[in-house]
């Protein structure tokens, strides 16, 4: 048979036909793979979720409110109910991942079911945002769920929906979403809202961009009245070409004594006592504004440092964890309130180093003794300097699987995160405030 008659054998073309066909259709499904993001390198080091989002922003969040959600749960317990969420500025409902991320205090190795919101206890989260692209991706993540709603709403214009929906026991707000009141009435008014419309007894959280962050130093006023908000750019991007065509957006200021006469006001309006719970600083030094320096040329890109440290296989130099704080004159208070807080944090950084460089893997020991840990040093900084001894000794010997960039980077993360958020004030000094509240009618 000769070659060309072989080629156009029928039996032969088919077979090519099919192949052709399935090359094809797995061309397709790798298409749509990679269209969905599947094939996507996922990092930490920078964007949206990035590891300081993930493992200290969130982390701080809830650790914020889990004494306060346990004690919402009790109470629905107790009145055989569910508990009923509203999130004001929802996004992607990132809300509801923070509040199902809430773990038990502290459990047990041997536990296995330690989260502290379970799917039983939830009622019912329904999110606002006045951004309708975001609500259809939120939509689609959690369209199996039939105890997740979204709606669109702007709450700086008042409580939405508070005529129709029955009322809620967390009224929720965070990522800065407070900061969408620019002006104080607006914010009075949803407040005042809330506390009419909430059940007998409900919590409320805000979260606004902190007036004295050292991110914005060059925006500090010794009058609140003078400067109430900032243009705030969308830090997204790096690079700041890109950065600049981002968007940017006017967002209220705040320190915990303009908080407190605003929700004063509010609850003077609805008739109805309204408590502060808790004030917190969250993000003193690594807001994301300090990567950029977009309001205060003196800064270090801190941030991207404690990115690195969360990032698996990735050795950080600790050197660029170094904090040099540049005082502004005027300020008196505030300075020395930062400028314990960078030699606190410089302290733990440098002592690491110390540890790291005096180690003998080989002996599995210490080759000479550490450095005491100085007595006048503040307690959240001793523990956690006799904390990172104890790790260094305890795993680097292990020579498998990085034990310095897999755990104990990782573990000076969360050090250094432990002392920020107990060295913390509540005043406003951080990239975020935190205020937590309690509206009890009865």
């Amino acid at each position: 048979m000769c070659r060309e008659r072989v080629l156009h054998h029928p039996f032969l073309m088919e077979r090519q036909k099919m192949a052709t066909s399935n090359q094809n259709e797995q061309m397709e499904a790798y298409s749509q793979a990679v269209d969905s993001g599947l094939y996507r390198k996922q990092t930490g080091l920078s964007g949206t979720y990035d590891n300081v989002r993930r493992y200290w922003e969130d982390e701080i969040s809830r650790e914020i409110i889990r004494p306060h959600l346990e004690r919402l749960l009790k109470r629905c317990r107790s009145r055989m109910d569910r508990l009923r969420v509203l999130d004001l500025g929802c996004g992607l409902g990132d809300g509801l991942d923070l509040l199902t991320g809430i773990r038990e205090r502290e459990p047990r190795l041997q536990r296995d079911r330690v989260d502290l919101l379970r799917p039983e206890l939830l009622g019912l989260y329904r999110g606002i945002d006045t951004d309708e692209d975001l609500l259809e991706k939120a939509r689609g993540i959690y369209e199996t769920n039939c105890k997740v709603s979204f709606a669109k709403g702007d709450f700086t214009e008042g409580l939405p929906e508070r005529e129709q929906e029955q009322p809620y026991d967390l009224y929720f707000g965070v990522y800065g979403t407070s900061s969408r009141h620019t002006g104080d009435d607006s914010f009075v008014r949803m407040i005042s809202d809330i506390a009419r419309h909430g059940s007998e007894y409900c919590i409320v959280v805000c979260d606004w961009l902190g007036r004295y962050s050292y991110e914005w130093q060059g925006l500090w006023t010794q009058d609140p009245g003078e400067k109430k908000t900032i243009d705030y750019a969308v830090p997204w991007e790096e690079r700041t070409a890109e950065r600049n065509k981002g968007r940017r957006l006017t967002r209220r200021l705040m320190d915990r004594e303009e908080a407190e006469k605003l929700v004063a006001e509010a609850g003077r309006q609805a008739g109805v006592e309204i408590t502060p719970l808790v004030y917190f600083d969250r993000s003193i030094f690594t807001g994301r504004h300090m990567d950029t320096g977009e309001y205060n040329s003196h800064l270090r890109p801190i941030r991207r440092a404690v990115n690195d440290l969360h990032e698996e296989n990735c050795r950080t130099d600790l050197e660029d964890l170094l904090v040099d704080y540049v005082p502004r004159q005027g300020f008196d208070s505030l300075n020395r309130y930062f400028e314990k807080l960078q030699v606190c944090w410089n302290a733990l950084v440098e002592h690491v180093e110390h540890l790291m460089g005096i180690y003998a893997a080989s002996e599995r020991s210490y080759a000479r003794r550490p450095d005491p840990v100085s007595a006048s040093s503040p307690e959240p900084l001793s523990d956690m300097m006799e904390r990172m001894r104890r790790v260094i000794e305890g795993v680097g010997w292990l020579g498998i699987g990085m034990p310095r960039e897999n755990i104990i980077e990782p573990q000076l993360g969360y050090a250094l995160r432990h002392l920020i958020s107990n060295l913390q004030e509540g005043r406003g000094c951080a990239h975020g405030l935190v205020g937590i509240y309690e509206v009890d009618k009865s």
